[in-house]
């Protein structure tokens, strides 16, 4: 267990210098952390989004967990009219916690979108968006233990070995842009679209850097930037059957991930549009050693009026890796849309 713990150490201190952030295998159930130009873009006047993501459950007692919640809102500039412009403002929080060494970041967004409809029935809209807020980061060092602590016999002794550990508690700012194109006409082949830039202003993380300014040696770890984009394809399969493929690939530093699978919603009772949902996709992941595969992902969804419930699991097939099966995570997710208007010129996609 305690060369687990040292290597979890390792993996959290090398996540905040190469900067890879979390991300959701359910992506589109959180729009607004996916692309800021997602915020109000769904048929109705406010959504309220809920995540949760816990991993590795196999190596910790307490698995690694990411958590977010997600409230926004829609405002169409002419709402006697259809097709009329419209923007979204929103809120975000997002917590990433690794309990066995007390290790937590938290961040609060506010978002904000303006829909641009390109055409007369409304069946095509251009969104930008922004986000800013703060990011906080802490880490427990009462959890953390070093060699030259180790007395030799029954264990170790905390603080015997001297180290100068630096302040534990940081915080940023930090900001987000991104476009999305959407398309669904009446008849044909609807069309999801986008694309982002996470931390554009490259904020530093490293807990390091306040103690060593002004220093021989300065501790320095930029954020790095996040480029993402999307592609998700809606296709009539019958009257209560689509398919909906989708890629989605991001970059951040030395870092890549590709999701490239699919979805099939089936609708069960067209009157409350009761729905379930199926979809499996597989995760590609690429870095300094090379780009390969990394998990499977398999979704199941029910959508019930407003309510969407979504369970995923992700299953790990990384061939470089020991024990990849360890590397499992399971996803919830829970949304709602308030005084939804049933628009679907809207083709915002569920999971």
């Amino acid at each position: 267990m305690r060369q687990i713990l040292i290597g979890l150490v390792v993996m959290v201190l090398s996540a905040a210098v190469s900067a890879q952030d979390p991300v959701f295998a359910q992506f589109f159930s959180s729009p607004t952390t996916l692309n800021p130009a997602l915020t109000g873009l769904f048929p109705g006047r406010y959504r309220i989004a809920l995540n949760h993501r816990s991993q590795w459950p196999q190596l910790l007692e307490t698995p690694y967990s990411t958590s977010a919640f997600a409230a926004d809102f829609h405002y169409a500039l002419n709402p006697k009219r259809r097709g009329t412009d419209s923007f979204g403002a929103g809120v975000a929080f997002l917590n990433d916690r690794l309990a066995e060494i007390g290790f937590a970041s938290n961040q609060v967004m506010l978002s904000g979108a303006y829909h641009k409809v390109l055409d007369r029935r409304g069946e095509r809209t251009l969104s930008l968006g922004g986000q800013i807020g703060v990011v906080q980061r802490n880490v427990g060092y009462g959890e953390l233990t070093f060699e030259d602590e180790f007395d030799g016999t029954t264990g170790y002794v905390a603080g015997i070995g001297g180290e100068e550990l630096p302040e534990n508690n940081i915080a940023f700012a930090d900001y987000q842009l991104g476009l999305n194109y959407s398309s669904l006409p009446s008849r044909g082949t609807g069309l999801f679209a986008g694309v982002a830039i996470h931390h554009i202003g490259e904020p530093e993380v490293s807990f390091f850097a306040d103690a060593t300014a002004g220093e021989e040696i300065e501790v320095s770890n930029k954020l790095h930037r996040r480029y993402s984009g999307y592609v998700n394809l809606r296709l009539r399969a019958g009257a209560s059957t689509e398919v909906s493929p989708r890629v989605y690939y991001l970059t951040q530093g030395p870092h890549a991930t590709l999701h490239a699978g699919s979805n099939v919603r089936l609708l069960i009772n067209y009157v409350t549009g009761t729905s379930l949902h199926l979809g499996t996709w597989l995760r590609m992941a690429g870095g300094d050693e090379g780009f390969g595969p990394d998990s499977v992902v398999g979704l199941v969804g029910v959508e019930v009026a407003d309510f969407l419930f979504g369970l995923s699991y992700d299953i790990g097939i990384n061939p470089q890796v020991v024990r990849p099966r360890y590397r499992s995570a399971f996803e919830l997710s829970v949304s709602y849309i308030g005084l939804g208007d049933d628009d679907g010129a809207v083709p915002c996609p569920k999971f």
